[in-house]
């Protein structure tokens, strides 16, 4: 048999992205959607906690030593950027635990560091946003717990949905989702933000940025796009605003 070996050059340098995701995480497959072929995700998760989506779930998943462990974790791939891609647990205890939990991933290794609520703070300050409408799938406690985390970077809440789920994030229908979107919105929201990073959200921002005219802001677009800015690398995906951001 013979072969021209020169056709086999290849293949394409991997630039890699670790992903420390909450144990119930189910959206992987989203998850790929967000990055051009050259980039691998390298998941690793925090440990179960056998306690419903809620405050306290926030709060054990969000421990900063499960977030350490999880980076060495990943760290023998050599990623360029380690993301806690988790928004509940990135909010639930204010802009300063935010910070600390960045801080806690890079301190164990991981060159780089993001976390979906900083995600979020990057671009509500990069596009100018001060009044955002905001759908969540959590209870309303915890949906209270972003709100006040809005607040403290001087964003405002205008008006505000939530789902009220225990479990089972992943299982929302588009339709379900996308009529809720539309609910939640308010004239006076510059733009809406749909939390959860386990919540199906992909195939519904370009509809939805039309029919509404202003930024659809998803928990795990912002993740990705966060992590690829820090790499240099092209943003790929629907939304608009990707493309009003240096």
């Amino acid at each position: 048999m013979d072969f021209d070996l020169l056709e086999f050059e290849g293949p394409l340098a991997q630039r890699g992205i670790g992903v420390i995701a909450p144990f119930d995480l189910a959206l992987e497959r989203e998850l790929w959607r967000w990055v051009p072929m050259e980039v691998s995700l390298h998941l690793a998760r925090t440990p179960y906690e056998p306690v419903p989506v809620s405050m306290e779930m926030a709060q054990l998943v969000s421990d900063s030593r499960h977030l350490a462990t999880a980076t060495r974790d990943v760290l023998h791939v050599e990623p360029e950027v380690v993301a806690y891609l988790c928004t509940s647990g990135s909010f639930v205890n204010g802009v300063d635990y935010e910070r600390s939990l960045t801080k806690a991933i890079c301190d164990a290794g991981a060159p780089d560091a993001v976390t979906t609520s900083g995600a979020l703070a990057e671009v509500l300050h990069q596009l100018d946003l001060h009044r955002v409408s905001v759908l969540t799938p959590y209870d309303g406690d915890l949906t209270g717990k972003l709100h006040d985390f809005l607040a403290e970077l001087g964003v405002r809440t205008v008006s505000s949905d939530h789902l009220g789920l225990g479990g089972g994030i992943w299982k929302v229908s588009y339709r379900t989702i996308a009529e809720r979107i539309l609910a939640a919105d308010h004239a006076d929201a510059d733009a809406i933000f749909v939390s959860c990073t386990n919540l199906p959200t992909y195939d519904l921002i370009e509809p939805l940025e039309s029919a509404l005219g202003k930024p659809v802001l998803t928990a795990n677009q912002l993740t990705m796009w966060a992590c690829l800015r820090r790499m240099n690398l092209p943003i790929v995906g629907p939304g608009k605003w990707l493309r009003e951001v240096d």
